[in-house]
């Protein structure tokens, strides 16, 4: 299967990234394309793919093509390769921020398979969470490809596209909120006479371990709360002053502050 990319900005290298490392297509089968030389120059000389001269080049080689450029000049691309696409008629998996498929099909002539894609900032390192919706066009085996593809560089998960704003709040912003969270623990152990290098190795593992015991237990995530909480011991003693002092509070208000931007936007 051929995969092509219009856009080699950040996500876009993480996704390659992941599909090469994880053996999910050969990179001759990969084509990229972006009005930046030193972008393409970049993926070519890291990953041996092939670099193609237009938008529409790639278009017409690739069976999925990844539409990774930002969201204002989306409209543009897509009215720059219509003829390639009624020729070819590749899956179009759109990953640009904000735009929803009713918008892509608006600028598009013709009838194309459309999965709109929201990763995260955690593909670099191959651990996102990404959300996909479609529209009716889409089967059953372009859904299997595409979940393989996100898979290869974290994991995924179906989603009404009326959550999508949600979504981009708990997975696009938490992770911002999370590397608060591990940098508030290390800045407590600088406080408290530990190497803030030590600290943030010691935070940042242990928050990446309790999301992984989440993740593969079956225990909801208060129970795991009472597993490490001993009677009168100093876990409780810290997980009562968290409560007193608004944790919870002051994480539903993030998220909802967050969500109401997005709104406005």
């Amino acid at each position: 299967m051929k995969i092509g990319f219009i856009g080699c900005g950040n996500m876009a290298g993480a996704i390659i990234n992941g599909i090469i490392d994880n053996n999910c297509e050969k990179n001759e089968n990969i084509f990229v394309f972006d009005i930046f030389s030193k972008a393409t120059n970049t993926v070519k000389e890291k990953y041996n793919i092939n670099v193609c001269a237009t938008a529409g080049a790639v278009t017409e080689k690739c069976d999925i093509l990844f539409l990774s450029v930002k969201p204002n000049v989306i409209s543009s691309v897509l009215q720059e390769i219509q003829d390639e696409l009624k020729a070819s008629n590749p899956l179009i998996v759109s990953i640009a921020a904000g735009k929803t498929i009713e918008f892509l099909e608006s600028n598009l002539s013709s009838e194309q398979r459309i999965i709109r894609v929201m990763p995260n900032i955690n593909a670099k390192v191959g651990e996102a969470i990404s959300a996909y919706c479609y529209n009716d066009k889409v089967t059953d085996e372009d859904k299997k490809a595409v979940e393989k593809i996100l898979s290869s560089f974290g994991k995924c998960m179906a989603l009404d596209e009326s959550a999508f704003p949600l979504f981009g709040v708990l997975g696009g912003c938490a992770p911002a909120f999370s590397y608060m969270f591990i940098d508030a623990l290390a800045r407590a152990g600088v406080k408290n006479g530990m190497k803030k290098d030590d600290a943030i190795k010691i935070a940042a593992q242990t928050v990446y371990g309790s999301a992984k015991m989440i993740l593969e237990s079956d225990e909801h995530p208060w129970k795991l709360i009472d597993n490490v909480c001993s009677p009168g011991g100093t876990t409780i003693e810290g997980v009562m002053s968290l409560q007193a002092d608004g944790f919870e509070n002051a994480v539903h208000n993030a998220v909802d502050k967050s969500l109401e931007k997005d709104k406005r936007l």
